[in-house]
């Protein structure tokens, strides 16, 4: 079997509970957090895109770091969502986290700002000078209409303190040059997790270690079973579980925007994590519906 990938293969960006007046409810975290490295994953993103970063304030995020760490930091990788479109934020809030004991950061693209590639160069290279915690890029030009160029993935590539990267491009071409380019320019330990649950064998075979997923929340033993297969060398294993799941990750990473879908999911699975804030609102009633289906069809209902 392959090297064990840093943070382990299986990854869950986790939803961010809470209470139907829609304050944060840690003691659902804490459960949650509990849940998910009891099913399958090895590690969690707290504070992500899946747990509406956007809408948490910076004692929310820190109340989070805290209580998930406290629940499973000693068995899993716990990974602090502390990247902003403010470089001297985002330093704050990464060393907090880190004085948390924050296994490492995942530090998403600046958003709205659209910096050119010298600023994201010098945005995250900033960021990883002051980092006591390893790093993770998180490269979603969907979201934040800024891509990091392989170019400027390769230089960042080479500091000591970024070490992976969450790649939600939505290319495997792309990350397949990526990996390969590193791998020539010397980066050999430079990890590329998959960002997308319905391209995770395409990632896989274009050279991820693994995933940060969302639908580990509902199928996290399955993913979980089909890295570890790629992984040993099993492919056919892999590829029939994962053509198994597709459509379930179709729904819910496509249906509508994320997190609205999972989060209706957990609850369904008996595991609820209250609605999402806004601007995003609970699933239509058409959208609802799709979820469920996926959701019996899958077997998980």
């Amino acid at each position: 079997m392959s090297t064990r990938p840093r943070f382990g293969e299986v990854i869950t960006a986790m939803v961010t509970p809470f209470d139907p007046d829609g304050s944060l409810d840690i003691a659902a975290a804490r459960k949650m957090a509990t849940y998910l490295i009891e099913h399958g994953s090895d590690g969690l993103v707290v504070c992500g895109t899946t747990g509406e970063a956007p809408t948490l304030t910076k004692a929310e995020k820190l109340k989070l770091f805290e209580a998930v760490l406290d629940a499973v930091g000693d068995k899993a990788s716990v990974i602090a969502g502390t990247g902003t479109y403010d470089t001297a934020e985002t330093i704050e809030l990464t060393k907090e986290a880190g004085a948390l004991g924050a296994h490492a950061c995942l530090i998403v693209t600046p958003y709205y700002s659209r910096p050119p590639q010298n600023g994201l160069l010098a945005h995250f290279s900033h960021i990883a000078d002051e980092s006591s915690v390893p790093l993770m890029i998180y490269d979603i030009p969907g979201r934040t209409a800024r891509r990091v160029e392989r170019p400027t993935m390769l230089t960042l590539a080479k500091h000591e303190q970024i070490v992976a990267v969450k790649d939600a491009v939505g290319d495997p071409i792309e990350t397949a040059k990526l990996r390969r380019e590193l791998d020539d320019s010397g980066s050999h330990d430079f990890e590329i997790y998959s960002g997308d649950d319905v391209l995770l064998m395409p990632h896989l075979s274009s050279g991820a270690v693994g995933i940060v997923s969302v639908c580990s929340h509902l199928i996290g033993p399955q993913i979980k079973q089909i890295c570890s297969a790629w992984a040993d060398g099993k492919v056919d294993e892999a590829k029939s579980l994962y053509l198994r799941y597709l459509p379930l990750m179709s729904v819910i990473m496509g249906v509508t925007s994320s997190p609205i879908p999972v989060k209706y999911a957990v609850g369904l699975l008996g595991y609820p994590a209250g609605n999402a804030r806004l601007p995003l609102v609970p699933p239509t009633e058409d959208e609802a519906g799709a979820i469920r289906k996926a959701l019996e069809d899958a077997g998980l209902l």
